[in-house]
């Protein structure tokens, strides 16, 4: 095989028999038929895939970060870790270690800051979490206390479908849950559905009822009266773009969910039981960083403010609650905004990880404002994490954050730096 273009590359492996696929791609870029990557010291922390919304089975995740260069790659995905095993056997093909955790949201109505709006751009008084670092041995109970969540949680994608209806219905537009949501998911081997998936949903069934190009802008702009920037309507009226689905699920996102969104409730998680949930697996739990959005960066936000304006209240608040670690996205942020943000995670001693989320075709799996020097500890601290994951499973004592590990090099960036060394260690 000389080359292969992107789009048979995701074909071969999102298929059933993707982890083959696999093994003979990499055996033709080992025997230079296909070209080697470069390999730089990109790391990602946080890149979805099937098992919540994503372009890329667990497989395909691995296969487009190592060809763009990363030398590591982390699993996140929203209320599962169902893809862990895939994820970590296609590290294992490939050539690069990895680490796996998920995302969640958690209430914080018994918090002081009830009403504010955290780091989600559709309801106040929730926030969503990352759990990192999970023991390899840990990663099945962890996706089996989540199951009844993924359960609740369709509760209510459904009553939003009956919305996405209420809205849509009068342009002939129909979302059959069960026929075009659960069938864009990996929910019945262990995945998730979330919003998204309904967006999308909707997204194909507008590019079917309505076309691509000039009549859906004009719908947009003309029928629904709703606005859209001029990238994303440049976008939508190629239509011969490749990306259209996701291109029109981000404006989904940002401007027309809001009039079907319902407030997540019971499948929130207490902030108290998911910090201990976290503990008992032994993973580390983190605060994602958003930061108030001016213009978008993956265009799925509307401009708003998050959580700058209490964000010297917060940190010691997390700090006293349980949380262990912040992650960011230097490429999402302002260099004040980040400037501020790591200087009060050095004040509060919170584990710094990279979390560039990954869950559309357009992003690079690379974040080159991460290539900046002052952002170097980024990579440290991902090292740090494949090290924790390793030597923690079976053996939960020695842990990053373990008794044994916290006395012995009490100084947090001392122990980055020690266990960051001992992952590197870890590299296939």
């Amino acid at each position: 095989m000389e080359n292969i273009s992107r789009e048979e590359a995701l074909r071969l492996l999102n298929a059933p028999d993707r982890l083959d696929n696999l093994r003979m791609l990499v055996e033709d870029a080992r025997a230079g038929r296909l070209p080697l990557p470069q390999t730089h010291e990109d790391v990602n922390n946080h890149i979805h895939t099937t098992y919540s919304f994503s372009p890329y089975s667990p497989t395909a995740a691995v296969w487009f970060s190592w060809q763009a260069g990363l030398c590591t790659c982390g699993l996140i995905d929203h209320d599962s870790i169902g893809g862990a095993e895939e994820f970590l056997t296609a590290c294992h093909i490939v050539g690069i270690p990895g680490t796996v955790g998920l995302e969640c949201r958690a209430t914080m109505k018994d918090t002081p800051f009830a009403q504010k709006k955290f780091n989600n751009p559709d309801q106040a008084g929730m926030t969503y979490l990352t759990i990192h670092g999970v023991p390899h041995d840990q990663t099945a109970f962890l996706n089996q206390q989540f199951a009844p969540r993924r359960e609740k949680r369709n509760l209510r994608n459904r009553k939003m479908v009956e919305g996405i209806n209420s809205l849509m219905g009068q342009y002939g537009i129909l979302v059959d849950f069960d026929k075009d949501v659960v069938p864009l998911s990996n929910f019945l081997v262990g995945g998730s559905i979330t919003e998204r998936h309904l967006s999308s949903a909707l997204a194909y069934k507008l590019l079917d009822t309505v076309g691509k190009g000039q009549p859906l802008v004009d719908f947009i702009k003309n029928t629904l009266k709703l606005p859209i920037s001029p990238r994303i309507e440049g976008y939508l009226l190629d239509e011969n773009n490749p990306h259209m689905m996701y291109d029109l699920l981000g404006w989904i996102k940002a401007q027309l969910i809001s009039q079907f969104y319902i407030d997540a409730g019971e499948e929130l998680w207490g902030l108290e039981e998911i910090i201990a949930l976290s503990n008992q697996v032994g993973a580390i739990i983190a605060y994602p960083y958003l930061g108030d959005v001016g213009d978008s960066v993956t265009g799925d936000k509307r401009a708003q403010k998050f959580e700058d304006d209490f964000l010297d209240e917060l940190f010691p608040y997390l700090r006293q609650v349980g949380f262990k670690a912040v992650s960011y996205m230097p490429s999402r942020n302002t260099p004040a905004q980040l400037q501020r943000l790591r200087a009060l995670c050095d004040r509060y001693q919170m584990f710094q990880i990279s979390g560039e989320d990954i869950n559309q075709p357009r992003q690079s799996f690379v974040c080159m404002a991460q290539r900046a020097p002052e952002f170097h500890n980024l990579y440290e601290s991902t090292f740090a994490l494949i090290a924790h994951e390793n030597l923690s499973t079976g053996h939960p004592e020695k842990g990053f954050f373990a008794q044994e590990a916290v006395e012995r090099y009490p100084d947090l960036p001392e122990r980055t730096r020690a266990f960051a060394e001992k992952g590197k260690l870890l590299v296939p």
